[in-house]
């Protein structure tokens, strides 16, 4: 299904370019960037790429994707609220990648529970979100956490798993936690791996303890499964045990290439080969493309 270009485009920031035209061709929506000025006190000034009358399509589309998000989100502040008074009628946030998703529940007086706000924020600014593996625990939708009109929720695992299945086809899959058993599920599922998840105990951002489920490791091909990847911790020690227990290889694939620091680092450092991840945060491990799924759920949203 094609857009005509009065009734809908896609709007995105210099530093998503690449992103934006991948997801615009995948879609047949014309794309168009915000033009972006930071004041030297860091005050951001905005101008969207409106017609010759002043006016945007009735339906907008905005790519952002949400790692390293504080800035971001005073963009998207900025730039949903400038959209309405110049003709949106209905906003979609397209944002691969999702934070302040993690921490949905008060675990000590006084703390901020930033999933209900940051969702409520955003709930307020747009109709609709398209997103991949958000980092959700306790709550089971993402519209729990954002009370927008429409939410697709996509998912990485099945598209690594297709990687996987090309390079292992016999692999592995392990879990480095239990959060992680949903992806593993869905994956394994796929191609019909066997599976495992591993116990793990936080003691601090850093500080992870990492017990391997029973499973028979020895000569086999693993491949270390998650929807994101941040200090490496957990999945470098769950590498470590792989490899003591007799693992021929010990590869990563993750949604979210977030690896902050060295993290990179850490998990070759403990035996891991090969790293893969989706393109929803760019990076140099960016294996598997998302614009074409990313596409799929926006056409779904979009006017005939």
């Amino acid at each position: 299904m094609s857009v005509a270009p009065s009734q809908a485009c896609l709007l995105h920031f210099d530093d998503e370019t690449a992103a934006a035209q991948r997801l615009g061709q995948a879609a047949q929506l014309p794309v168009k960037m915000i033009d972006r000025h930071r004041f030297p006190d860091g005050e951001l000034k905005l101008r969207l790429p409106v017609d010759g009358a002043g006016r945007l399509p009735a339906h907008v589309v905005l790519l952002r994707s949400l790692h390293d998000p504080n800035e971001k989100l005073v963009e998207l502040l900025l730039t949903a609220r400038a959209a309405r008074t110049l003709g949106a009628r209905h906003i979609t946030l397209v944002a691969p990648y999702m934070a302040y998703m993690r921490q949905d529940i008060a675990f000590a007086p006084g703390e901020v529970v930033s999933q209900q706000v940051v969702g409520a924020f955003l709930a307020g600014l747009v109709d609709a979100v398209i997103t991949v593996d958000p980092h959700l625990h306790r709550v089971a939708t993402l519209q729990e956490a954002m009370a927008v009109p429409q939410a697709i929720v996509l998912s990485g695992a099945e598209p690594l798993a297709d990687l996987i299945a090309q390079r292992h086809p016999n692999a592995l899959l392990v879990g480095p936690d239990g959060e992680s058993a949903q992806w593993i599920a869905q994956a394994a599922a796929r191609h019909g791996f066997d599976h495992a998840v591993c116990t793990k105990v936080r003691h601090g951002d850093r500080d992870v303890t990492i017990e391997l489920p029973p499973l028979h490791a020895q000569g086999r091909a693993v491949v270390l499964l998650d929807d994101m990847a941040s200090t490496g911790r957990t999945l470098a020690q769950a590498a470590r045990l792989l490899r003591a227990a007799g693992a021929a290889s010990v590869d990563v694939a993750v949604t979210h290439a977030l690896f902050a620091g060295d993290a990179l680092q850490a998990l070759h450092d403990a035996g891991v080969g090969q790293v893969w991840s989706t393109d929803c945060i760019p990076h140099a491990s960016n294996a598997v493309p998302m614009a074409e799924p990313l596409a799929q759920a926006l056409r779904s949203l979009l006017p005939a």
